[in-house]
């Protein structure tokens, strides 16, 4: 655990010189929710505002982007020797890799803090009681976690930061086939399948179900199996990488 707080504690520092990255993560959320919202929002009929409809699916943008920027971090602590180096320490490979989760967390508290302050700004206004606050951001606490790791193993088989950083386009990507910026039922036919069940679908329904104070059905438990499969999917693979990429 000591490791491990050391290491997160040296993922904040690297991220807070990494200005230019930085101000990307936090910007490019907001830029794509003003453009939704003013460009494409009055063209897109979804039975409600379309900013009301639009901030969950930009909730899981941006933490999805700052998610799988870990990646890179991963891949070029790789690059650098400072993995190699730790590990001749006796650092465990989960303190290592961990370090980098707990900096993509706390990146991503801090981006999804502004995309909803400017939300507000905007006009969502959200319905939700405090337990379907606490339990939206639990939710999307879950996902990040999920993504992170996920995103940590992606960049150990990944042979340069360059490589890694298609995983980022990838989950950049992955919220457009799905309910985030319009309903499914909008889409071609063949694409029904494939956005109903991908795991970004079930975490945006459950998010504007608990914003809104609506009923979520099932949602949020398909939504935490996705989460949790995901998790322990890059925590084992992410691991075993390591292990044997340092020997």
């Amino acid at each position: 655990m000591s490791d491990a707080l050391t290491l997160i504690g040296r993922g904040i520092r690297l991220s807070r010189r990494n200005t230019d990255a930085m101000i990307t993560a936090l910007a490019l959320p907001i830029m794509l929710m003003l453009i939704f919202v003013y460009f494409f929002g009055g063209a897109i009929e979804t039975g409600t505002r379309y900013v009301t409809y639009v901030v969950p699916g930009v909730l899981l943008l941006c933490a999805g982007f700052g998610a799988a920027g870990t990646a890179v971090r991963v891949s070029d602590d790789m690059k650098g020797g400072i993995v190699d180096r730790l590990r001749s320490m006796d650092v465990g490979a989960v303190p290592i890799l961990a370090g980098h989760v707990g900096a993509s967390l706390a990146r991503n508290l801090m981006s999804t803090g502004l995309v909803l302050g400017v939300a507000f700004l905007i006009g969502f206004r959200p319905s939700a009681s405090a337990a379907g606050w606490l339990a939206a951001l639990g939710l999307l606490f879950a996902f990040i976690l999920a993504i992170s790791w996920l995103s940590a193993a992606i960049g150990l088989v990944a042979r340069t930061p360059e490589a890694a950083g298609g995983f980022t386009f990838f989950m950049m990507f992955l919220p457009y086939p799905s309910s985030a910026f319009v309903p499914i039922d909008t889409m071609p036919s063949w694409l029904h399948g494939f956005a109903d069940h991908q795991p970004v679908t079930p975490v945006i329904e459950s998010l504007r179900a608990l914003l809104l104070g609506r009923p979520a059905g099932d949602a949020p438990w398909i939504a935490l199996a996705w989460c949790a499969g995901l998790l322990a999917l890059g925590v084992a693979v992410s691991g075993t990488l390591l292990r044997v990429r340092t020997r």
